[in-house]
């Protein structure tokens, strides 16, 4: 109920409202909210304040809005923790998504420069370079692109490559995967990669750059992703 003499601001009392609305799941997780002008008659209040509470509410990833859609409740986001390697796949079940993925393109190239360094490759080496969309339910959480040494790839199949990467390396090789070295910065998502991420040209997106090893220290993976700041959070745990 909206208090238009609290000292509290109305726009706060409808976040609150909203929010309220969401934990007794009056609306439901990816729902549309009702308009502007209909929250504007429920609270009766003007469509000015209406659209400050909810763009507060977006700011704080409370709220979602969808080009040509409307505005949505957000899904919770995505938590992966930063104390082990562990797969997309596991990350995935371990939160109650289902995962799935769509190669866009995957082949073997020459290796890059930065390529070779990361995976200490000899000049004129190949790679088997993979692009993939990463979802849970469905929803698109990173837009990855992984390279992979020709030796290793030669090893994997098109369904290695869709389903679970890792566990296919680890049966195949027969060597458990050791550890990882990532490099994570903010950034802007860019035209070729905001239509696969289901997401505006420009919205924040943390880019995470990782190389994997084996057991004995081989690296077998070099991966640049992007994930959707609005759906995934990382949390490292110092000691």
């Amino acid at each position: 109920m909206i208090d238009k003499k609290s000292e509290i601001p109305i726009y706060i009392q409808i976040q609150a409202e909203i929010k309220q609305n969401i934990e007794n799941e009056v609306w439901k997780v990816g729902a549309a909210i009702p308009a502007e002008r209909h929250l504007a008659e429920m609270f009766h209040v003007s469509r000015m304040t209406v659209r400050q509470a909810i763009q507060g509410l977006v700011d704080d990833n409370v709220l979602q809005r969808r080009v040509g859609a409307g505005t949505f409740i957000a899904e919770k986001k995505l938590t992966e923790r930063l104390e082990a390697v562990t797969s997309f796949t596991n990350l995935m079940r371990q939160e109650g998504k289902t995962p799935s993925t769509r190669i866009v393109s995957y082949g073997i190239k020459p290796a890059s420069t930065q390529e070779q360094i990361a995976l200490q490759l000899p000049k004129n080496s190949n790679v088997m370079k993979i692009e993939r969309i990463r979802y849970g339910d469905l929803v698109p959480i990173l837009f990855e692109v992984a390279a992979i040494p020709e030796k290793i790839a030669s090893l994997l199949t098109k369904e290695d490559i869709t389903h679970s990467l890792y566990h296919a390396i680890e049966s195949n090789i027969g060597q458990p995967i050791g550890e990882a070295e990532q490099t994570m910065e903010a950034a802007l998502v860019s035209e070729r990669i905001a239509p696969y991420l289901d997401v505006k040209v420009g919205s924040p997106v943390m880019k995470l750059k990782q190389i994997t090893t084996l057991e004995d220290g081989r690296p077998f993976e070099f991966t640049r992703s992007q994930y959707v700041g609005s759906r995934f959070q990382f949390v490292a745990r110092i000691k």
